[in-house]
């Protein structure tokens, strides 16, 4: 499955596999499995509570640690410059490895960026971190974090989903030669009562979930993470890249956005949305 999105030196895997609210029980047996299906970018953040997990899991998997490409975050309480550091050894340790692929700030919650830009920086040269860049920033922060940084920033994770309109910021990254890294595709669980989804995906003999995994990763530049805890969900989601939507079923999708269609907002660490 070696799909690459290539984002200022990072190349990326298209098809991440994600660990937002998956237990540590779940994160050790489902991410071996994940691997299995041929995922081999893995995606967790301090604050999911399942980096030490997600280690066991990649270990136990028995692929090499240099054919799997592995996010993790560092959260809001650790944007000073000593914290971030500590963060940062502390997430190797729970992960097994020396390095990650790529590491982002997870929130830009209101805060001065120059210090935890500086930060990223650092561990970039003690060769801690291949990688860096953003999460839920909008395209202001993100142009800010990335005039602050000697290391190019390679993606900005966001939510993103038919019935949310990102065509501003997708722009905005590209122009700068980053990805976006689509977090929540399935909106919650909303596409799978969506009849144009529906239609398309019985059209093409897939579910909904790998058409709208389909339409993120076909559009340039796009990352689409999938999450699940179910083994036989993890090998069908694995399986978009043998079928392909077309410019009009694409753009039946886009045209499900609506003003309302953001999910995720929370108060205090959100950024002024584009």
């Amino acid at each position: 499955m070696e799909h690459i999105v290539t984002a200022n030196g990072a190349r990326i895997p298209a098809l991440g596999f994600g660990t937002f609210r998956v237990s540590g029980p779940d994160t050790r047996r489902i991410v071996p499995a994940a691997l299995k299906a041929g995922f081999r970018h893995i995606d967790t953040a301090q604050i999911y509570g399942n980096e030490a997990e997600v280690g066991e899991g990649i270990e136990a998997s028995g692929v090499t640690r240099a054919d799997i490409f592995l996010t993790t975050k560092v959260w809001v309480d650790k944007y000073g410059h000593d914290a971030l550091i500590a963060s940062v050894d502390e997430s190797l340790k729970k992960l097994r490895t020396d390095y990650v692929d790529l590491l982002l700030l997870h929130w830009p919650a209101g805060a001065a960026l120059a210090e935890p830009v500086a930060a990223l920086n650092e561990v970039v040269r003690a060769g801690k971190v291949r990688h860096i860049g953003v999460s839920n920033f909008s395209t202001a922060l993100m142009a800010e974090a990335a005039s602050l940084s000697a290391a190019p920033l390679v993606t900005n994770q966001v939510e993103y989903h038919p019935y949310l309109d990102q065509s501003t910021l997708i722009a905005a990254a590209r122009a700068a030669g980053m990805s976006v890294t689509a977090y929540y595709a399935m909106a919650d669980g909303r596409v799978f009562d969506e009849p144009v989804l529906k239609e398309i995906a019985t059209a093409h003999g897939r579910s909904v979930a790998q058409v709208v995994l389909r339409w993120v990763v076909q559009q340039d530049g796009l990352v689409a993470l999938s999450k699940t805890v179910s083994e036989a969900r993890v090998t069908e989601n694995a399986a978009i890249f043998d079928f392909e939507l077309t410019a009009g079923e694409m753009a039946a999708i886009h045209g499900l956005a609506r003003p309302d269609g953001r999910i995720v907002s929370p108060s205090g660490l959100a950024p002024i949305w584009d």
